[in-house]
């Protein structure tokens, strides 16, 4: 498994090309495309992948064009827990659970709290966490209610992962549990609060 990192000038948004190269499946995935660069494609195309599915962690307005050209140009299978991103050749997610992806074992939560439809996707030893938690912070909410709902969804479903789990969030630098358990401010100060 290899990952390319893209990131989206206009809003500071990551974007993750995951490809299985095992030479029987050749296979790739898409994590949150919020730009479908030529970079991207030639990535895709050069090393002989065939796109089978795209990953979204949240339903936002910055994915339906780049969503859209993806779709007219190959044919994947689209993961959402929203049904507004889920179009054509979509697979409607809920709650917690795996998927085969690529040939990649995928495993999936719900993470509600910054959006209602938040998701996870872990493949190996690598979470992709969206915009749940950055390095140092977790995601805006709309209130102290759905905060401490974040934060206690960070709690269960992020910190229970092994320390050395890698972090590649929607905006910033990669993490680790380990960093965000001992240092990020919001989950810490959650704790400081009880």
């Amino acid at each position: 498994m290899k990952i390319y990192f893209h990131l989206c000038l206009d809003e500071f948004t990551n974007s993750y090309l995951v490809v299985n190269d095992n030479p029987k499946v050749m296979e790739a995935l898409i994590i949150d495309p919020v730009v479908v660069s030529e970079e991207l494609i030639n990535q895709i195309e050069k090393g002989g992948y065939k796109l089978t599915g795209v990953l979204i962690t949240h339903n936002r307005e910055s994915l339906i064009r780049p969503l859209t050209t993806l779709k007219k140009i190959y044919s994947p299978y689209v993961y959402a827990a929203d049904y507004e991103i889920a179009g054509s050749k979509s697979i409607v997610i809920h709650g917690d659970g795996h998927l085969k992806v690529a040939g990649l074992e995928v495993e999936y939560y719900s993470v509600p709290g910054h959006a209602s439809d938040s998701m996870l996707f872990k493949i190996g030893d690598i979470l992709f966490t969206g915009d749940v938690i950055t390095s140092g912070i977790i995601g805006e909410t709309s209130g102290s209610y759905f905060k401490r709902m974040l934060c206690d969804n960070i709690e269960k479903k992020i910190y229970s992962q092994t320390d050395g789990t890698v972090i590649m969030p929607g905006h910033g630098p990669p993490s680790t549990v380990a960093a965000e358990r001992s240092f990020n401010l919001d989950t810490n100060e959650k704790k400081r609060l009880l």
